[in-house]
């Protein structure tokens, strides 16, 4: 995700606009093996990188590790099938917030009830639902990410220097987004444990 320093908010804006989920329907229905799995991957969420071009999203030993850490089903002959890309895709965002153990105590269960299931409720139906929620919420992030811009923006007033007072203000703005996801990382995390403690009284009883 690359930003035009002088005219970030834009670029930053730009940047969102161009991060999409990827659609269960542009998912393979034929199973894939390793390496057409990181460059399915690599190819559909490369707007999400860093640095492009440089930059694997997932790499196979990333994946065998998932594998092994029990975050996505073993593959069957060496071969990832489209619920194992889904999973692939959830364990991608969650990696950047959430440790291992609190993705497996949330992908544990969808595995267990709804891996290779059929039925109203699929691992294909469940992806759909939250990323349609996800999207549904773009405009309400932006707009929050415009007011943290503003704000900050406004901050350092009294600093005469404008190439200092624009490095303060532009650390002033990272602040502010980082404070946001340490809180919400803060929230996930009780949310996570709140619910292994009531498994664990459940399977007390």
């Amino acid at each position: 995700m690359t930003l035009d320093s002088d005219n970030l908010i834009d670029s930053i804006m730009a940047s969102l606009d161009r991060v999409k989920f990827i659609k269960t329907g542009d998912i393979p229905d034929i199973s894939l093996y390793m390496d057409q799995v990181t460059a399915f991957i690599d190819e559909r969420l490369k707007n999400t990188a860093r640095h492009h071009g440089s930059d694997r999203l997932l790499t196979k030993t990333m994946i065998n590790n998932y594998a092994k850490n029990d975050l996505i089903p073993p593959p069957d002959k060496k071969k990832y099938d489209k619920e194992h890309m889904l999973l692939l895709i959830f364990v991608y965002y969650f990696k950047n917030i959430m440790s291992i153990s609190d993705i497996q105590e949330m992908l544990r269960p969808i595995t267990e009830r709804y891996f290779g299931k059929e039925g109203d409720t699929t691992i294909a139906s469940i992806y759909e639902e939250v990323t349609g929620i996800a999207n549904d919420q773009l405009e309400s992030l932006k707009e929050d990410v415009r007011e943290k811009y503003r704000v900050s923006s406004e901050t350092f007033g009294d600093v005469q220097n404008e190439e200092e007072q624009e490095f303060l203000q532009m650390f002033s703005f990272i602040c502010m987004l980082s404070f946001d996801v340490y809180i919400k990382k803060l929230m996930i995390e009780k949310i996570i444990d709140g619910y292994t403690e009531k498994k664990g009284k459940k399977k007390d009883k």
